[in-house]
């Protein structure tokens, strides 16, 4: 294996470099899309809050494939041009966040009411209460489903490979169908991605520690 690494280190290393850039630029966007339709959810406006809705309930329930597939095939067709990355990464964006937005919702609604409330009577306004107030506890309640989630996007960043994305996965295919040793390229693919997934896991667990103890 180590031969295999030492002969095909550009590619593998070419394809982790992608993976962590796909990762990264849907973990920030799914993230800030994901905790946006959260608070849209929860807002009074019945538009806006069915509207998010739909969103969450539609790309929660639709397999990953099909979304990265649809942006892949789909608008090449419509004249628009767009990369295997690209495609995979707007797919990864848009089925992460609407499970983040769940797993955020859950976070506000189990802040106590009286945190908001508290806001208000201090003049704040509803957004700058839930900014401020509410949604960093809401974060600190949910800090283990939400690293979860992360790690997640980082294992589903795997479907670039369907879609030439150039990443870890798809490096991986090329170097074993070439070699004809599989076992090998899928054993150093599968380290590369515990190489990223492991300092995520325990990020998570050490912020949930530090945020209990200065809660405590």
């Amino acid at each position: 294996m180590i031969g295999l690494f030492q002969q095909y280190a550009p590619d593998f290393l070419l394809g982790f470099k992608n993976t962590l850039i796909a990762s990264g630029i849907a973990l920030f966007f799914s993230l800030i899309i994901g905790t946006l339709m959260a608070l849209f959810q929860l807002s009074e406006n019945c538009v806006v809050k069915t509207t998010a809705r739909i969103y969450v309930e539609v790309f929660r329930n639709i397999p990953l494939i099909v979304i990265v597939m649809f942006f892949f095939i789909a608008l090449p067709m419509r004249g628009i041009k767009i990369t295997g990355m690209q495609a995979g990464i707007i797919g990864l964006i848009i089925y992460t966040s609407s499970f983040i937005a769940e797993t955020v919702r859950a976070g506000i609604q189990a802040v106590p009411k009286g945190q908001m409330e508290a806001g208000l009577s201090q003049g704040l306004s509803y957004w700058k209460s839930m900014y401020y107030i509410v949604l960093p506890q809401a974060f600190k309640i949910v800090i283990p489903p939400l690293g979860n989630q992360f790690i997640n996007l980082v294992k589903n960043s795997s479907i670039l490979a369907v879609v030439a994305g150039i990443d870890l996965m798809y490096e991986g295919d090329l170097v074993a169908t070439t070699t004809f040793q599989t076992i090998p390229s899928y054993l150093l693919v599968g380290l590369f991605y515990l190489i990223i997934t492991l300092p995520i896991s325990y990020l998570m667990v050490y912020l949930e520690r530090r945020w209990n103890v200065f809660n405590g």
